[in-house]
């Protein structure tokens, strides 16, 4: 079937395209930052601008995923663009995808519905949602708005401290993560939809590599990655210096 996709699907695309480059130069800048000890002192504002623009393109790509071709229709976006949070919508977007791939409309998403398999990738899916990128998803709005060290409650009376703790123990290595995985579930959700054949055949490689993901962020020592980007840089420059 040959592809027509439509011109927001398209301004998607490209809007994606323009958050990649700027995810990429601003972590060149972070891991260039780390390996020469942060000298300027410029570390933690390049990390809230990379974990505002992962945020950022976790919202482009589900508004792509809504508008693929061959995927939602209108009554299904409205039903998840009617979510008051990103959160929501994307927990919307997961079980509609369910919905439509097992063509279940209004039973519960359960094991008799879906079999056990996939009702333990739903619950997968949900669990990364709200555990690993809680954080990125609900932290861009905070970040947009301004407040970069202090995020505040929704009156702005006082600082929200689950918030406060979660963004300021983040670090490079576990924003790269965290985008990783948000890809990874995008991949996953967009198979379910729009291809049953590539999703036979690639939702359980789509889930190994979340998992790996998943696993990395809790075993992954960040010590040992700075470390390693610091001996790099005294090495490359021992180098110049031989040459």
């Amino acid at each position: 079937m040959s592809r027509n996709p439509s011109k927001i699907y398209m301004h998607h695309v490209a809007n994606l395209r323009e958050l990649e480059l700027a995810i990429s130069h601003t972590g060149r800048m972070a891991r260039s930052e780390i390996a020469s000890k942060d000298p300027q002192q410029s570390l933690r504002s390049l990390l809230r601008l990379y974990s505002f623009l992962v945020g950022a393109w976790a919202e482009t790509r589900l508004r792509k995923l809504l508008h693929e071709e061959f995927g939602f229709n209108e009554t299904e976006r409205a039903r998840v663009t009617e979510k008051s949070s990103q959160l929501e919508q994307w927990q919307q977007t997961i079980d509609l995808a369910f919905r439509k791939h097992h063509k279940i409309t209004k039973a519960p998403l359960d094991e008799r519905s879906l079999g056990v398999a996939h009702a333990a990738r739903r619950g997968a899916l949900h669990d990364v949602l709200s555990n690993e990128l809680r954080i990125i998803i609900e932290i861009r709005n905070k970040l947009a708005h301004g407040q970069w060290r202090f995020p505040f409650n929704s009156d702005e009376s006082a600082v929200e401290p689950d918030k406060y703790q979660l963004i300021n123990k983040e670090n490079f290595q576990s924003l790269q993560f965290k985008f990783s995985l948000v890809g990874h579930l995008a991949d996953a959700v967009h198979d379910l939809v729009v291809s049953p054949v590539t999703f036979e055949r690639d939702f359980e490689d789509h889930f190994k590599k979340l998992f790996q993901v998943r696993t990395n962020l809790t075993t992954k020592s960040y010590q040992k990655y700075e470390n390693g980007l610091i001996k790099s840089r005294e090495k490359a420059r021992a180098a110049r210096k031989l040459g």
